[in-house]
């Protein structure tokens, strides 16, 4: 069954309808389901024509990179931690004694 996008217009159109001649009739005039049908009605009933309205994911394009950059930069600094971990036990082994870090 191939797959149909409803306007807003045609949904309250649908709703209207089902009033005047039944819901059955009107379902099958428009060739919709009786679960889409119910689903409309329930979103309409409680949010009116707002309860139609798309809702997309709330993060923004900005954000959604910023976020990835983030997870890139995490990346590489533990990269970096884990080199520079092997440099201080390649210095340890050649120079015979631990080395004193700077930063801890």
């Amino acid at each position: 069954m191939k797959y149909k996008r409803w306007t807003l217009e045609q949904k309250l159109e649908i709703l209207a309808e089902s009033e005047e001649i039944g819901i059955v009739e009107s379902c099958r005039k428009y060739g919709v389901s009786t679960g889409t049908f119910y689903s409309w009605r329930k979103k309409f009933d409680h949010k009116g024509e707002a309860g139609f309205k798309v809702t997309y994911d709330t993060k923004s394009k900005e954000l959604k990179e910023a976020e990835e950059e983030n997870r890139i930069l995490r990346k590489l600094l533990s990269d970096r931690e884990i080199e520079l971990e092997v440099q201080r036990e390649l210095l340890k082994k050649s120079l015979g004694h631990p080395i004193q870090e700077r930063f801890s």
